[in-house]
């Protein structure tokens, strides 16, 4: 069910989906990490084919799906980065059970996005190092 989900490539399209499919959702948190990553976390109203209750959907800066996974409740967001990116020092915990993930032509590594050497449009003079990596404003 992620697949399809995932398949409209847009978070309007996967949001849009979730009303059809679900009879809606609860926004519950939506976190960026650097300038090109936002997960944004629903819990659906009625799970029926969904493989749980609550999704993050991963997007890029302009709504395009990377990623959908679906959990059994909300993961700590420094543990989904864990996760992600387990050499990271910066991150630690545990994820509840995870129990789909679908990936699109979007996706990319995100542990790339921590580098200090990620692409970013701030000038240098403009960002600082966000905890756990990525670019944000002064």
């Amino acid at each position: 069910m992620l697949e399809r989900l995932a398949k409209s490539l847009s978070l309007g399209g996967v949001l849009d989906d979730l009303r059809a499919l679900c009879g809606g959702y609860e926004l519950l948190a939506h976190w960026t990490q650097g300038e090109f990553h936002h997960d944004v976390v629903v819990q659906v109203k009625e799970r029926r084919a969904l493989p749980a209750e609550v999704l993050v959907i991963a997007t890029n800066c302009n709504g395009g799906v990377k990623e959908i996974i679906a959990f059994d409740s909300v993961p700590d967001r420094s543990a989904l980065w864990h996760w992600r990116c387990p050499d990271s020092d910066e991150f630690a915990g545990e994820l509840p059970a995870l129990r789909e993930r679908a990936t699109t032509v979007h996706y990319f590594d995100p542990c790339e996005l921590l580098r200090d050497d990620a692409r970013s449009e701030l000038k240098p003079e403009c960002r600082v190092r966000q905890p756990g990596g990525g670019w944000q404003l002064k």
